[in-house]
C-alpha cells in the first residue's frame, strides 16, 4: 500500500533533465563565494568587550569617590571639617594608610585642604576652575600652544556670551555691569590698576550670561589671557600705544553695555568679537612671547 506519490527513482527521469541537472559551470566562470563578514566581539551590557582587562580600583580610590560624591552634591559643605581618622576608619573599614592616601587624592583635586597640629586636620573646598585651568596650561604648554591659539579660543567663548547676556540680562545685571565701567573709568591713569578692571569686566560678561559649561571654559583660557596681559603691562604701561589700546578698550566696554540694555544680542556680538580682535592684535605685539610654554615656562 502506498502512503503517497511514489518518488522518482533515477532511472525515471528524461533525457532532457538528466541534461539540465549535468551541466557545470566552467571553472574559470564559478562565482566566488561572498567575503566572510569581519569578525565581531562580542559586547558585554555597558559597551565593552567580553575578555579584556578590567582595571579594580584601588581601596583608596573608592573612599575618595565616595568623600569626592558627598562634597559636589553638598552633602559636606564648604568649610566643614571632616570626622576624624578614627571615625572614618571605622566607617570605611579600612586602615589609616589607606584612608591618608585617600586624603591625597582628593588633596590635589583641591576638594580637601590638610591642617597639621593639634587643631588640624581635613576640611572641605569646594570645586573650582583653578584645578583644570592648571592642568589645561600644562596641557598647552606641552604641545607647544601659541597665544594667538589661546586668545581665538577666547573670541569663541567670549563672543557668543556677549549675545547671551543681551538676551537674557537682567535689570540687576546691568547695574553690575555700568559699576564695573564707572570703576574701570576712574582707573584710566593707573595702567595696572586699569587692566585689572578690565580682566574683570571680561569675566563679568561671561558670569552674566549665565552658561556655566562657557564659564567654566573661560577659566581655563582666562588664567593664560591674565599672564599675558600683566606681562604686556609691565613692558608697555604708559606708552602712547597702551593709552591708545585702554581708551579704545574702554569704548567697547561702554558701548557693550549700551547693546546690551537695549537687548540687541547680534550687534553686542559683532562689537565683542572686533574689540577681542583688537586687543588680541595689540597684546602679540610682544615678540619675546609667541607661546604659551614661553609665558609659563
Amino acid at each position: 500500500m502506498r502512503c503517497g506519490p511514489r518518488v522518482p527513482a533515477p532511472s525515471d527521469r528524461s533525457a532532457e533533465g538528466r541534461d539540465e541537472m549535468s551541466v557545470p559551470l566552467p571553472a574559470d566562470h564559478t562565482a566566488p563565494d561572498p567575503p566572510a563578514p569581519p569578525a565581531r566581539l562580542a559586547r558585554s551590557a555597558n559597551g565593552r568587550p567580553f575578555g579584556q582587562r578590567i582595571r579594580v580600583p584601588k581601596t583608596a580610590e573608592l573612599v575618595a569617590a565616595e568623600l569626592r560624591r558627598k562634597i559636589v552634591r553638598g552633602e559636606l559643605a564648604e568649610g566643614d571639617a571632616l570626622p576624624s581618622e578614627a571615625a572614618l576608619m571605622a566607617e570605611f573599614a579600612v586602615s589609616r594608610p589607606t584612608l591618608r592616601e585617600a586624603f591625597r587624592v582628593l588633596e590635589s583635586e583641591s576638594l580637601i585642604s590638610i591642617r597639621r597640629g593639634a587643631r588640624g586636620g581635613a576640611r572641605v573646598q569646594v570645586p573650582n576652575g583653578n584645578v583644570a585651568a592648571s592642568h589645561a596650561g600644562l596641557v598647552l604648554e606641552y604641545r607647544s600652544t601659541t597665544l594667538q591659539d589661546v586668545y581665538d579660543a577666547r573670541t569663541f567663548i567670549e563672543a557668543p556670551c556677549a549675545a547671551l547676556l543681551a538676551l537674557r540680562r537682567t535689570e540687576q545685571d546691568l547695574v553690575r555691569l555700568k559699576e564695573a565701567v564707572a570703576q574701570a573709568e576712574q582707573l584710566m591713569d593707573d595702567p595696572q590698576a586699569f587692566i585689572l578692571a578690565h580682566m574683570e569686566f571680561h569675566a563679568l560678561v561671561v558670569e552674566l550670561a549665565g552658561n556655566q559649561t562657557l564659564s567654566v571654559l573661560n577659566g581655563m583660557v582666562r588664567h593664560i589671557i591674565e599672564l599675558a596681559n600683566w606681562s604686556h603691562v609691565d613692558l608697555d604701561a604708559g606708552s602712547p600705544d597702551n593709552v591708545r589700546a585702554n581708551k579704545r578698550g574702554f569704548r567697547a566696554h561702554v558701548r557693550l553695555v549700551e547693546l546690551v540694555a537695549a537687548r540687541q544680542s547680534a550687534e553686542a556680538e559683532a562689537l565683542w568679537r572686533v574689540h577681542l580682535q583688537e586687543a588680541e592684535n595689540y597684546l602679540l605685539l610682544n615678540k619675546s612671547m609667541t607661546t604659551v610654554l614661553d609665558l609659563l615656562g
